[in-house]
């Protein structure tokens, strides 16, 4: 029988525990996926041993889409990343570029704010790896084509409070103008779109 050095077995010992208790704090990014087509491909856990360090720039998971938005022609790119040291505790930022790569709108919210109603109810959702799976599914949902619709401003809609008036004329004169709804920090209901007049992003409150 082949007996290892103690000091030997106690690094190998330690190695393994520190490898065990950061894979936990990442498995749940791994492992979660509500589509067929799984866009988390864009974080890669470093491996076991390495020096490597979550923080609040590090990018846990991306969901990306293209719609048409500021321009009729072409389609721009909508992008939802988590960024954060974990699931629960990371800052989501929603971009939207044009297709020339200009951002129109960067937005950042908790992710929280990705949580659903139903999971925001759900008793049974209180665990903290709950809530992460939770707040992953609602990525995999956040660009669903029922949140696209087309006008932005329907007929009859009532100004809103906060919007001044020649931004409100600039998007009732315009039929083609697409708007997207997404929940935003403090779970306040946002409709996004673009004023081709004004040549801006406009966020509308609901």
């Amino acid at each position: 029988m082949k007996i290892f050095p103690f000091k030997q077995t106690a690094g190998w010992m330690l190695a393994a525990g520190l490898a065990l208790q950061f894979s936990s704090c990442v498995s749940t990014e791994r492992e979660v996926s509500s589509s067929t087509k799984d866009p988390r491909s864009t974080y890669t856990p470093p491996p076991a041993g390495s020096r490597t360090r979550v923080g609040s720039k590090t990018v846990l998971n991306t969901v990306s889409t293209t719609h048409t938005f500021s321009d009729p022609a072409t389609k721009d790119n909508f992008v939802l990343e988590l960024r954060g040291p974990r699931v629960l505790t990371a800052q989501a930022h929603l971009i939207v570029t044009d297709s020339k790569g200009d951002t129109l709108r960067h937005e950042v919210m908790p992710a929280r704010a990705l949580l659903s109603e139903k999971a925001l109810n759900d008793p049974q959702a209180s665990s903290v790896r709950d809530q992460e799976i939770a707040i992953l599914q609602g990525m995999n949902a956040f660009f669903a084509d029922a949140h696209f619709m087309q006008p932005a401003v329907p007929a009859g809609t009532e100004q809103p409070a906060e919007m001044d008036t020649n931004t409100w004329a600039a998007l009732r004169a315009d039929p083609t103008a697409v708007g997207f709804d997404y929940t935003g920090a403090g779970g306040a209901e946002r409709r996004i779109t673009y004023a081709r007049k004004l040549r801006k992003a406009v966020v509308i409150n609901q």
